[in-house]
């Protein structure tokens, strides 16, 4: 192992540990909150967020496979995690610039971030994935791209549960179900809706719209790209 991997391998551990870690009182707190509001929407409500975005996210997740560069086979971790911090770059300053286009346009425009976001990030997962030599036409490596997201955006305490499940992926994509629709979707949408709700509210609010958009969006984008890299590094090293 050489010295980048050395590194590479110390930030993972610490990445792992804080992915098993305690969910904070902040973070419990803004939970029960979030889960409180939430049984104040009708269920109705709930079930047709909860297609909207499985529909959005099955048209990126197939739609991207299309778009996305074949796997890359050469080059040792060094090589793919700098095409990859790349990749991250420009998708952070290209989600940036669109929060703050869409966060200066007031409601409407503000409410359109939300899907152009979401395939933002998924096409991003999927380029990450080529280059790390993952094939991304394995529906089951769609189900780790899914998992990676859900990771990102989650409470404490759901992440963990995410995180075991991602742990020896290799053993445990065997016992997968071959349909998509067996996915829980409906936590999938809730997770993410309570994760970004406030951030994105504010981005609706007129004059400070288009900061909070971009600042918002660059913030979405860099996670996202860290919490990925730890989780292919997982398979890797």
């Amino acid at each position: 192992m050489n010295s980048y991997d050395q590194q590479a391998q110390k930030e993972l551990t610490a990445w792992q540990k804080k992915m098993l870690s305690k969910p904070s009182l902040l973070n419990n707190l803004s939970k029960k909150i979030q889960t409180k509001i939430n049984t104040w929407i009708p269920e109705k409500i709930h079930k047709a967020i909860t297609v909207a975005i499985k529909q959005m996210i099955r048209g990126v997740l197939f739609g991207a496979t299309h778009t996305t560069a074949q796997s890359l086979l050469t080059g040792n971790l060094q090589q793919r995690e700098e095409a990859v911090q790349k990749k991250i770059d420009w998708y952070r300053n290209t989600a940036a610039v669109e929060g703050g286009i869409t966060g200066a346009g007031g409601i409407l425009l503000g409410l359109a971030d939300f899907p152009i976001l979401i395939g933002l990030k998924i096409k991003l997962l999927f380029d990450i994935a080529a280059i790390y030599g993952f094939d991304v036409n394995d529906y089951k490596e769609r189900v780790y791209l899914l998992h990676i997201f859900e990771l990102s955006f989650s409470s404490d305490a759901h992440r963990k549960n995410i995180y075991t499940k991602m742990i020896d992926w290799e053993e445990k994509r065997k016992n997968l179900p071959e349909d998509i629709n067996q996915f829980d979707w409906r936590n999938f949408q809730q997770e993410y809706r309570d994760y970004i709700d406030l951030a994105k509210m504010a981005q609706l609010v007129p004059v400070i719209g288009a900061p909070v958009g971009v600042l918002v969006n660059y913030r979405l984008i860099k996670k996202l790209g860290i919490t990925a890299m730890n989780a292919y590094r997982m398979r890797i090293l």
